[in-house]
């Protein structure tokens, strides 16, 4: 049985009806991760041993007759970023110094549990998670399962790529900019960030720090439904978590499946503000439109910022560096200066956008939520009218991995400046506003790259997107036989 092959559900189904064990599982994904990640390095480390006592422990329940959730012995990835898993280590994205034991589990980690499933490693990511690719000083670049030349797209770029080369059937993103949805366009995998409010968030002493922008913890993974159940076990209200919102149990997995028809639809290559690579947005626009076969209308339409895509990105470094300056000033107190003493293990981008946190005045927050409020509006000025939103993830397709350990997006496209770290990107804007989002496979490049749709939704209306994506994952079904073709 090729069990890569296999959704999270349907081998999950294949443990509880008994026709392999948890520990079988996990022998069969530690040998092909053996084999198969060297040539990409989607892993910083693994847990095998740890991974098959956890199985040993599933087995005993199920010969107990005990309810052991719907991902029974199914083995997924941790991001290694911020702590997902007590007593494993995190690295905060490749940044050696700042190698620490994870002190909590991330809602990832605990829905994935309680669904049954086992975590076998933790997944490359790029430092500080500062960026949409995936590389770092430490364990360098993680590379594309459908060519190794090219980076896998950042920065939950580990899990993404172990999902799409079947190492795993699925693993955790974070997303403060995109990270769940440009990972997972550039390795053709399906990527779901949802709603503010919707996955619980503990962060302390500062319980409103991960806010300018939203950040989120979420599910990278070959199927819509897998999303969707991951989500089913996420979504929960804690009070602890100042946005958090109390949705009612609601069942994704069955929501998922609510028609489309006559819905309206809008369609933009650009938001009318980045500029993108023609072959991209051909891709992207064939695959929108494609959403009319189930009965939907899709309308082009066109947004009215007053400001550019160079300011907009800008603006969401400035902003996401506000919680990193403060860190860095709180290691300062504890007497980790990282600029001073291990500036070689963090990249120059990330010291230039900490030092411009650092000078920014209360004006400039002004700035930010003035910007941040141009984007709600315009993007719900659309949605006064659609039910959905759908553009390009990224502008580009994968970019080519750097020797030196950072890896960055184009700096020009089509005679426009782009903001490296993030303006290649169509996704930060709703890490601005909080609205659900996801990233399905639209199709492949001349040479074989993947290429993302991203679908956006209505705050609180993640169902329409899950729905939204399952419907075009019926019409236009994708396939993995490239990574699993990929020789090593």
């Amino acid at each position: 049985m090729e069990l890569e092959k296999l959704s999270g559900v349907a081998l999950g189904q294949q443990v509880r009806s008994g026709h392999i064990t948890p520990t079988e599982v996990v022998d069969y994904f530690a040998d092909r991760i053996g084999k198969r990640d060297p040539g990409l390095h989607a892993f910083t480390y693994t847990r095998f041993e740890e991974a098959r006592s956890e199985a040993k422990a599933l087995e005993q329940r199920l010969s107990r007759g005990e309810d052991v959730g719907p991902l029974c012995g199914v083995p997924v990835g941790l991001k290694d970023f911020l702590p997902s898993k007590k007593g494993w280590t995190n690295s905060h994205g490749g940044v050696r110094s700042l190698i620490r034991e994870d002190d909590a589990d991330s809602m990832f980690y605990i829905a994935a549990r309680e669904a049954g499933a086992i975590a076998v490693g933790k997944t490359n990511a790029p430092a500080f998670a500062f960026r949409g690719t995936c590389d770092n000083k430490m364990y360098g670049p993680t590379s594309n399962p459908f060519d190794t030349r090219y980076n896998s797209g950042g920065s939950s770029g580990g899990s993404a790529a172990a999902v799409a080369d079947g190492m795993l059937p699925i693993a955790e993103g974070s997303d403060g900019g995109g990270s769940i949805r440009i990972p997972s366009a550039w390795c053709g995998c399906f990527g779901f960030k949802a709603s503010v409010g919707t996955i619980p968030s503990i962060c302390r002493p500062d319980g409103w720090t991960a806010t300018h922008p939203y950040c989120f913890n979420g599910a990278i993974t070959r199927t819509v439904e897998d999303s969707a159940l991951m989500l089913n076990y996420m979504a929960r209200y804690n009070p602890r978590d100042p946005l958090s919102l109390d949705h009612g149990k609601k069942d994704f997995t069955e929501l998922m499946r609510k028609p489309v028809r006559d819905w309206k639809i809008a369609f933009t290559t650009d938001f009318d503000v980045f500029t993108v690579d023609p072959e991209v947005a051909r891709i992207v626009r064939e695959a929108a439109w494609k959403m009319e076969l189930a009965g939907a209308k899709v309308e082009e339409v066109h947004f009215h910022f007053k400001h550019n895509q160079m300011e907009f990105s800008e603006l969401w470094c400035r902003s996401i560096s506000i919680d990193t300056a403060i860190d860095m000033e709180l290691w300062k107190k504890a007497g980790l200066d990282l600029v001073r003493d291990h500036r070689d293990e963090i990249p120059e981008e990330f010291i230039y956008w900490n030092e411009v946190a650092l000078r920014s005045s209360v004006m400039d927050y002004r700035y930010f939520n003035e910007l941040r409020t141009e984007i709600l509006d315009a993007q719900q000025d659309i949605f006064d009218h659609y039910d959905l939103i759908l553009s390009p993830v990224t502008i580009c397709p994968p970019v080519l991995n750097a020797a030196d350990g950072n890896t960055k997006g184009p700096t020009e496209m089509n005679g426009r400046k782009i903001e490296p770290l993030i303006g290649f990107c169509e996704t930060f804007f709703e890490n601005f506003t909080g609205n659900p989002a996801a990233s399905v496979p639209a199709g492949l490049t001349s040479e074989g790259l993947p290429v993302g749709l991203q679908i956006i939704g209505k705050k609180f209306c993640d169902e329409d997107v899950l729905a939204a994506a399952r419907t075009f994952e019926e019409i236009s079904p994708w396939s993995y036989d490239i990574p699993y073709s990929r020789k090593v």
